[in-house]
């Protein structure tokens, strides 16, 4: 079978599984009775080993076969859900991960899972004494419902099924003793059943009966709304059927009546959920998988588009022509809307980052013999696809370093009264044209008298130059090149290697990274990002005959200044801006441009801000808001001061666009 043309569907559909079994996984550890998630697990890696199968990725299917081996143990309680037990599942995942990973850039997918498979195996025999006497309990106690033993989640199911006016079936399945492909006679039974209902149990497992280890015999409980003659008729019409008894299973109503007021509200969901479920199945046919790339191509051709649509703006003015305005102005009008859809489509939950996390934090935290908790805050916001692909190491180096540098011990947290368990904070949000994300820890907080003696160790500066130093700028050392608090090298920190590669990445995305501290109560990394990168609005700013553009996200307000009022104070030039003094930066010394203009005792400036901080910039002539699209200056020019980009305008000129936060700084 020729499988390239569905391997993308095949890689996709498998992370999206790999997460669920990780999400469900995790929320099992907290809630270890609730088999439901162990039902979703089951179902995830069920499906994943069915599409390695298909693909011919044997390792990824060996896996997910023997895990499924455990969850089944687990869901019919023959196995105790145990730390040791998710340590190994999580292991497995993240087994799974990688070669899925190995896949996606062009290899094999083959890993070697012996150690895996055989870890699998060894827990699913250490119960099995206790779990073979169990079975036999269960077997006599289970002889008057036909012999199939139910697990909790089973039994629940049948009742709310009841009251959604489905009835329970045991249906006993005996195929002729000359049966020579009885896993496939067992396939095409649950295949006619899948039409009538669903199969919620069989005994032997599924696995056993695809795998034909069984004699010709087998039992399923079915959920349908058919007659027991009509299910009966319909599974005789599969060949190689010796006999098929069907009853109705009544056993667990009576049993369960003291439940009914609360299975009635759970009935009630369900209800809601069953009479919209036909609109989510609606919706999802309506959505297609794009590939990034093509998505980025449709953006770089839409990008010429804008700049084209400013030339074309230019030349109606210049030519006056009203058919040719009107026209452009339509156009204009249109390609809005049409950028406006093509950025949502590159829009995506920042969750598909911030999922990887719990699992990470968990087993750091075992490593480190500390006790945390992840609480994550604004999963759903969205960011640009761009950021998305490049924000995961930085967060992942935060979250590391609060856990490391900032979540104490537990007895340390006790001696300072503290709860032994941790907490660790990571919060999204979004603001006007940025996206927030904060990672905030209630750790032993940044000790700055460490940070000072690193400092001044390193030679970067003498005791008397750091003592001079705020906290604000004492936070500012630890991001930079080389430096590290670590008294020992780890796995984790303690090379060097750190913020500072956070804060350049960051950077890079057009964003800012900024901390808060506080002694023994813990600490803040705030990161500051664009939604979008590539089109953005800004202000054109004439200074002598160069143009700039000032992106409008940072613009507060324009004004126009007599000459006095600006003050003088700390060395430099400074305004009152509504009872707050601001510097006054004049943008043609800054940029080292020529005057050409005459002395003139106004002065207009753009007040700009980053976070609560604020800066009036003097410039010579405001030209007007226009949307441009953000080119990058290219590898010959990365250290240039307080330029982010640049961007070419309609008339063909080249603007350069300024960075706020650098000036501001």
């Amino acid at each position: 079978m020729e499988t390239n043309q569905y391997l993308e569907v095949f890689l996709d559909e498998s992370r999206e599984h790999l997460q669920s079994v990780n999400d469900h996984l995790l929320n099992l550890e907290n809630n270890p009775e609730d088999l439901s998630y162990v039902q979703e697990v089951f179902r995830s890696a069920h499906t994943l080993k069915g599409m390695a199968a298909t693909m011919g990725y044997e390792d990824i299917a060996n896996l997910t076969h023997k895990m499924e081996n455990v969850l089944d143990d687990i869901r019919n309680e023959k196995l105790k859900v145990s730390s040791r037990l998710l340590d190994i599942l999580l292991e497995a995942v993240e087994a799974l991960e990688n070669m899925i990973a190995s896949i996606s850039s062009g290899g094999d997918g083959k890993q070697d899972v012996t150690h895996l498979v055989s870890m699998l195996e060894e827990i699913g025999n250490e119960d099995a004494l206790s779990s073979e006497k169990r079975s036999k309990e269960s077997a006599t106690k289970g002889q008057g419902s036909e012999s199939i033993i139910l697990n909790e989640f089973e039994k629940t199911l049948i009742n709310e099924s009841k009251e959604q006016g489905f009835d329970s079936l045991f249906i006993k399945v005996t195929l002729n003793d000359s049966t020579v492909l009885k896993a496939a006679r067992t396939y095409m039974v649950f295949d006619v059943l899948e039409k009538l209902g669903e199969v919620i149990k069989s005994e032997p497992s599924v696995e056993k009966l695809e795998e034909e280890e069984f004699d010709y015999e087998f039992s399923l409980i079915f959920l349908t709304k058919e007659s027991p003659e009509e299910v009966k008729k319909k599974i005789l019409k599969v060949s190689e059927i010796k006999d098929v008894s069907v009853t109705k299973l009544d056993s667990f109503t009576g049993a369960n009546k003291q439940e009914k007021p609360e299975s009635r509200q759970s009935n009630n969901k369900n209800k809601g959920n069953s009479s919209k479920s036909p609109k989510v199945n609606a919706a999802s046919t309506k959505t297609i998988r794009v590939n990034i790339d093509r998505l980025d191509q449709l953006m770089n051709l839409f990008e010429e588009l804008v700049i084209d649509r400013g030339r074309l703006e230019e030349i109606a003015k210049d030519l006056n022509n009203k058919e040719l305005s009107e026209t452009v102005e339509k156009m204009t009008r249109i390609s809005g809307d049409l950028q406006s859809i093509i950025l949502t489509m590159r829009m995506m939950p920042i969750e598909q980052v911030f999922n990887r996390f719990p699992r990470m934090i968990r087993g750091l935290a075992k490593d480190l013999n500390k006790k945390v908790k992840l609480d994550i805050i604004g999963a759903e916001t969205e960011l640009d696809r761009t950021v998305i692909d490049e924000i995961g190491d930085p967060l992942v180096h935060l979250l590391r370093n609060s856990l490391d540098h900032g979540i104490e011990l537990p007895e340390v947290r006790e001696k300072a009264n503290k709860d032994q368990e941790g907490l660790i904070t990571l919060k999204a949000y979004q603001s006007g044209n940025h996206v927030f994300i904060e990672i905030e820890d209630d750790g032993a907080g940044i000790n700055t008298d460490k940070v000072i003696n690193k400092v001044v160790q390193n030679g970067v500066m003498t005791k008397q130059e750091a003592d001079k130093l705020t906290d604000e700028e004492i936070f500012q050392l630890i991001f930079s090149s080389g430096f590290s608090t670590a008294e020992q090298v780890s796995d984790v920190s303690g090379r060097g290697v750190g913020l500072d590669v956070v804060k350049s990445k960051i950077e890079s995305l057009g964003g800012n990274v900024s901390v808060e501290s506080e002694r023994g109560k813990g600490s803040r990394f705030i990161i500051q990002l664009p939604l979008t990168l590539s089109i953005i609005s800004v202000l054109l700013i004439e200074i002598g005959n160069e143009k700039y553009a000032i992106p409008l996200s940072s613009i507060i307000e324009t004004a126009i200044l007599h000459e006095n009022e600006v003050l003088f104070a700390h060395n430099q030039n400074v305004i009152d801006f509504r009872g707050k003094i601001v510097p006054l930066i004049f943008l043609d010394e800054l940029f080292e441009i020529q005057d050409q203009k005459e002395n003139d005792e106004y002065y207009s400036i753009v007040i700009v801000k980053k976070g609560d901080k604020m800066a009036a910039l003097v410039v010579d002539a405001f030209i007007g808001q226009q949307e441009v699209v953000l080119k990058s200056l290219g590898n010959y020019l990365t250290n240039v001061f307080a330029i982010s980009g640049a961007t070419i305008l309609g008339n063909g000129q080249v603007a350069l666009i300024i960075d706020c936060n650098a000036l501001i700084k």
